[in-house]
């Protein structure tokens, strides 16, 4: 009696090999659904209780909804007189000059850090964390007694320069671990090529970084446009952003506190969104953000 294997044939093996690589590419685009909705599903969650207060009327314990229903809510914070959009285009004006400004001054100062070794260098990252490991309170006191002295208490100028301080280490860790995986060998070729020196950063430099700035302004503007102390105690009461307003309806009125704080809420995500493409995966800056 002849025992006889049957040995898989080439093509046998090669459409087994493709099969288990389309199985797993498509485990892979369900995964990354899956993620992408359970994103969506924790960014979303905390605004579908905001928004039923802020169309509630009346809403007593045990009652799990409200009883009654209005618009009011809205209709206050849209009306003119409460200047609620200048307040909120305050905000977003603060915030978008202090991402501004963290980018223009946390880019050179990631890259001094990420490609360049030197005597000091582990203090230097200390100091920049130290607004970040020590207590906000006792930053912006000590803080606010230079301004008044130097006439920037109760002004945005002074509000913008306060929100440097918690967003300028974010944005300038991020780019330092964006330049310790970039390779300086590209600028030098550009360079030799006969590029200037503008030409090899816009077109070599900044597209290899982009990225990391996304990702860097995007902590930048999150952070100064929920800023609460910080502007309080620097901006006096006299600088109000939507922070501000919000916790002062929290106890009068619940209802209109849930209306400003879908408004404070929604640009936050939105920008998020916009940026989330940059926080993981192939276009993670230059090998990936989690090298930092």
């Amino acid at each position: 009696m002849v025992d006889t294997k049957i040995e898989p044939t080439a093509a046998g093996a090669g459409g087994v090999a493709a099969e288990d690589k389309e199985r797993r590419f498509s485990w892979r685009i369900t995964g990354r659904w899956v993620g992408i909705t359970g994103l969506l599903a924790f960014l979303v969650a905390p605004i579908v209780p905001l928004f039923v207060w802020s169309i509630s009327f009346r809403w007593f314990y045990p009652a799990i909804l409200p009883t009654e229903y209005s618009a009011r809510a809205w209709t206050e914070v849209i009306t003119p007189h409460n200047d609620v959009l200048g307040v909120a285009w305050n905000t977003a004006l603060i915030a978008l000059v202090v991402t501004a400004l963290s980018i223009l001054l946390g880019v050179p100062a990631g890259r001094a850090l990420g490609l360049y070794e030197f005597r000091g260098k582990r203090l230097v990252e200390w100091m920049i964390l130290a607004p970040i490991i020590v207590p906000g309170l006792a930053v912006v006191l000590g803080i606010h007694v230079l301004f008044i002295r130097a006439g920037l208490s109760n002004s945005i100028p002074g509000v913008i320069l306060v929100h440097l301080v918690p967003t300028l280490p974010y944005m300038t860790l991020v780019m330092s671990g964006v330049f310790a995986n970039y390779d300086t060998d590209f600028e030098l070729q550009a360079r030799s090529l006969g590029a200037s020196r503008w030409a090899t950063q816009r077109l070599i430099t900044l597209p290899a970084i982009f990225p990391g700035v996304v990702v860097g302004a995007l902590f930048a503007f999150i952070i100064s446009w929920s800023q609460y102390v910080l502007t309080l105690l620097i901006g006096g009461g006299q600088v109000q952003t939507l922070p501000l307003l919000l916790f002062g309806f929290v106890r009068s009125d619940p209802a209109i506190a849930g209306a400003l704080s879908v408004v404070f809420i929604l640009p936050a995500v939105i920008v998020l969104l916009l940026s989330s493409r940059y926080l993981s995966g192939d276009n993670a800056a230059v090998g990936g953000i989690g090298n930092i």
